[in-house]
């Protein structure tokens, strides 16, 4: 793996000191190494409520995860791991607690994080958010209305409108740009199902490996009850 490749690529002058030293909100607990290396099932079910933050240069938005899918690679077929370690996948490959984002369609991209022991290529997938701080500027960033369901429910969406794209690739989730937050929140029913868009996976495609908030309508696709 080349040095450096789990850095974060920001351009330092972008930004002021405060942009990303901003106290936590209270009553919220910023999530350590020690939450991502565990089991990526055991991750992606736990990840669901809790909050997604991005501080950029134009502001601080979150979003509550609400939608995950585990990727259990090299054997998990519809994993990017199972083609092995390359340039794309390095992230994956590395210690837990980091960041893989990777080019969804077109301009999109999506936000992951990697999980268990370095050296094994797990990850979770964040597939929708309910919006929590920001609305204003994510809704500026999507072209959309502050409350509109349409604002991070999908991958590609909530990426856009927390403004996470390629240069987060194998950000430190445990630093103070791109992290996940613990809240003090009601617990919430949780579904799971197949994953999405995986066909191509064979009987991998077959695992209940997606989770997902029950009833929640930020929730990408059915099922959602």
């Amino acid at each position: 793996m080349r040095k450096g490749m789990l850095t974060c690529r920001i351009d330092k002058k972008s930004r002021s000191p405060a942009d990303t030293r901003r106290p936590v909100p209270p009553g919220t607990v910023r999530l350590g190494r020690d939450f991502y290396a565990r089991p990526v099932l055991a991750v992606a079910r736990d990840c669901i409520g809790k909050l997604l933050v991005h501080r950029t240069a134009q502001g601080e938005t979150a979003g509550r995860i609400v939608e995950a899918e585990a990727y259990r690679g090299p054997r998990d077929l519809a994993a990017h791991s199972a083609r092995g370690l390359t340039r794309r996948t390095a992230a994956m490959f590395g210690p837990p607690g980091h960041a893989y984002v990777f080019r969804l369609y077109g301009s999109s991209w999506a936000m992951n994080l990697v999980t268990g022991a370095q050296g094994e290529p797990h990850a979770v997938l964040i597939r929708a958010l309910e919006p929590a701080r920001g609305l204003d500027l994510m809704a500026r960033r999507r072209g959309k209305p502050p409350h509109s369901r349409d604002l991070t429910n999908g991958p590609g969406k909530l990426t856009q409108a927390l403004a996470i794209t390629g240069d987060q690739y194998g950000c430190d989730l445990c630093g103070d740009e791109l992290y996940l937050e613990d809240c003090d929140a009601p617990a919430v029913r949780i579904g799971r199902s197949a994953r999405i868009n995986v066909d191509y996976a064979g009987a991998w495609a077959l695992r209940l490996w997606r989770f997902y908030e029950r009833g929640n309508r930020w929730v990408s696709v059915p099922p959602r009850d």
